[in-house]
């Protein structure tokens, strides 16, 4: 598959001049609305992700505070105020037909949260008034044969300086499968246990948002936005158990995870000295509710289990200042500073059944904690053009922050980072382009990590580290694009990443594994992504787009001693997609996978085997320029997913395995027909 991909990126040797886009002195590519109009896309979502060589950055929501949650997408030249909606949500409330343009430029261009990114899209949006919208509707079919419906509305309206957006969604996820665990010891091979799993899983989520901007110059908007969210997430698990020489059993196990959140947040500017002064404010909270239970059963009634109850409350509270000005001598430049509170306030508890049925608590280190956090941070982001074909962005950031863990644990300590960021941006020509940036980064503490779980369903127990530090880290990256066959793209990324006390798996005094810090470790890169239009080919409306990653890690083993990946670290990534638009109808398929990842336990090595390739492909047609009906099919090819845990006694300093157990799970083909509707 790597060599198909690589000979995919071959093709591409043949240029051709640039037709679709340009380049401004800035370094910025525009694409208008009609470079999109091939796919006739439905939201602004869809015409993101038909920008040739541009990968939509994934951040997670839980990221705290502005800075590290900025993501590389901004509409009008302003990252939304809100977190808690992700940018694919955001993208997908705007209709397509809002989108004037989309610009594509350099990180800091649009300011420091984005400095060292080397790619950030600018959606320009029109400046059309009335209501406009867009109306999905989803059925999704589970390999056992359940309808699962699912939509969502979003709706648009301007009215002069002023501009209104509110959405709904429900999504009804169902995402069964069944599999069977083998149990055998080594290095004998015998087998020790078969188990035959069911697993239903019930993830109902719903969402309801709204949104007011305004903006009656550059440096004179506002905005003010809310959103609630819940989900109830639900595991039923069935588990014929066959114990070589023993009882059968008929075990099961549940989980019941429920959350609701809630977010308001706003941001207001004004001119100032030539420029803008923005500040901006949000609140958040989320409340979690879980409790899973495991039974184990044989025919003559209950002869042991678990029981876990937690509960847990996140509140954030941010509030950010800057001022920006364009042009300051020659200099775009921007300032400001973040301040933000951060709190988790968890309690577990943990209990264990013997045969009788008591219920007796289980002692777990720091299962009942609260974790505060006090954050500030100055920002500083300058950058110009140092001729027409080069262009410097340079940036700096200074963190400080106070941690403190009460309840079982009690941990105080306050930190200090400096955060130098440098970007360096050449243009030869209007056909390449080649970007080196160098940047310090440090990492951000999960707060759940300071706090002790057991995992049911694995039989293990995940200690809590309120020691724990942020891994901080030099990253070197260097990029080469260069566009072919008139708007195709090819990519190319090469860096380096040095971390000190790498956030890992570390051994604790009780017994337990838990997060932790290790010595020094570095990251190699190497990425090629390319998107090319084969109409020049022979084959209309066609375009072959992918990606190939690797990405090796290396840290000092604690307990070998020897080198070794991060834990969860996969070197290889690859993906390749293929779409063809014939007029009212497209069609495609795409395929993707990745290398095997380990998770380097005490007495564990905890190794996932995706499916490879995971083959997916749609049909859609466009009976109307606003209606599009799309026939998707995930796992073509019915590929299952494989884990193995093998396990050392009394923990890896023992190199030789005593037991392996190893897990096959399948969702077979899943089918799901949806229809959208573009209005106004």
């Amino acid at each position: 598959m790597r060599v198909a991909l690589a000979a995919s990126v071959a093709v591409a040797v043949v240029a051709a001049p640039a037709v679709a886009q340009t380049v401004d002195a800035t370094g910025r590519t525009t694409y208008d609305a009609a470079f999109f109009q091939r796919f006739q896309p439905a939201n602004a979502l869809e015409l993101v992700r038909r920008v040739p060589g541009f990968t939509l950055e994934q951040v997670q929501q839980d990221v705290r505070g502005f800075g590290q949650a900025a993501g590389n997408v901004v509409i009008n030249g302003q990252r939304p105020s809100s977190k808690s909606d992700t940018i694919e949500v955001v993208l997908a409330r705007i209709p397509a037909n809002r989108v004037a343009r989309v610009e594509v430029g350099p990180g800091t261009a649009f300011g420091a949260e984005y400095s060292g990114k080397a790619q950030v899209v600018n959606l320009i949006l029109t400046g059309a008034g009335g209501l406009a919208g867009t109306v999905t509707g989803t059925l999704r079919r589970q390999y056992d044969g359940p309808l699962l419906p699912e939509g969502s509305v979003s709706t648009l309206l301007r009215r002069g300086d002023s501009t209104f957006n509110a959405s709904i969604g429900v999504n009804n996820n169902l995402t069964n499968d069944e599999g069977f665990d083998t149990l055998r010891a080594l290095p004998s091979g015998d087998l020790l246990e078969y188990r035959r799993k069911i697993n239903d899983v019930r993830d109902p989520n719903a969402f309801v948002s709204g949104s007011w901007d305004y903006k009656a110059s550059q440096f004179e908007t506002a905005r003010f936005n809310a959103r609630y969210a819940f989900d109830r997430f639900r595991l039923s698990q069935t588990n014929a158990v066959l114990p070589t020489g023993g009882i059968a059993r008929d075990d099961r196990l549940t989980q019941r995870l429920y959350f609701d959140e809630w977010e308001v947040g706003g941001d207001v500017q004004r001119p100032l000295m030539g420029g803008g002064v923005k500040l901006i404010g949000l609140a958040s909270r989320r409340d979690r509710a879980e409790r899973e239970l495991s039974l184990l059963r044989v025919p003559s009634g209950l002869i042991g289990g678990n029981e876990q109850q937690g509960r847990s409350q996140r509140d954030e509270a941010v509030l950010r200042g800057l001022w920006t000005r364009p042009d300051l001598n020659g200099w775009a430049v921007e300032t400001g500073l973040e301040g933000a509170l951060n709190r988790l306030r968890s309690k577990v508890d943990l209990f264990g059944f013997a045969g009788d049925g008591v219920r007796r608590r289980i002692d777990l280190p720091v299962d009942d904690a609260i974790v505060t956090e006090y954050r500030a941070e100055g920002f500083a982001n300058a950058s110009r053009a140092l001729s027409p074909k080069l262009r410097m962005d340079l940036a700096l950031n200074y963190e400080v922050s106070r941690l403190r863990v009460d309840g079982d644990a009690d941990a105080k300590r306050s930190l200090r980072f400096l955060k130098p960021k440098m970007n360096v941006e050449w243009r030869p020509g209007n056909v390449w382009r080649a970007q080196l940036s160098v940047v310090r980064t440090v990492a951000q503490l999960r707060f759940e990590e300071f706090i002790s779980a057991a995992e049911l369903a694995n039989e293990r127990v995940n200690g809590g580290n309120a020691d724990l530090v942020p891994q901080r880290s030099w990253e070197t990256l260097a990029t080469v694009e260069k566009q072919v066959l008139g708007d195709g793209l090819v990519k190319i990324e090469l860096g380096y990443t040095r971390t000190a006390l790498v956030q890992d798996r570390v051994p604790t005094p009780e017994g337990f594994d838990a997060p932790g810090n290790l010595g020094d470790g570095t990251s190699k890169i190497a990425r090629a992504t390319y998107d090319i239009p084969v109409a020049k080919l022979g084959i209309k409306g066609g375009r072959i787009s992918g990606r190939l990653s690797y990405v090796g890690t290396s840290v000092r083993d604690p307990y070998t001693g020897r080198q070794r990946p991060y834990s969860g670290a996969s070197p290889f990534v690859y993906e390749v997609n293929w779409r063809q638009d014939l007029g009212n109808f497209a069609w495609g398929f795409g395929l993707a996978g990745n290398d095997p990842y380990t998770y380097y336990r005490r007495n564990e090595l905890d190794t996932g085997y995706p499916s490879n390739p995971y083959i997916t492909g749609f049909a859609e047609y466009r009976p109307t320029r606003t209606t599009t009906v799309t026939l998707t099919i995930d796992n073509l090819s019915d590929a299952d997913t494989r884990r193995q845990r093998l396990f050392f006694d009394p923990d890896r300093r023992s190199t030789t395995p005593v037991r392996v157990e190893d897990r096959v799970r399948s969702q077979h083909i899943l089918p799901s027909l949806t229809i959208k509707h573009n209005f106004g």
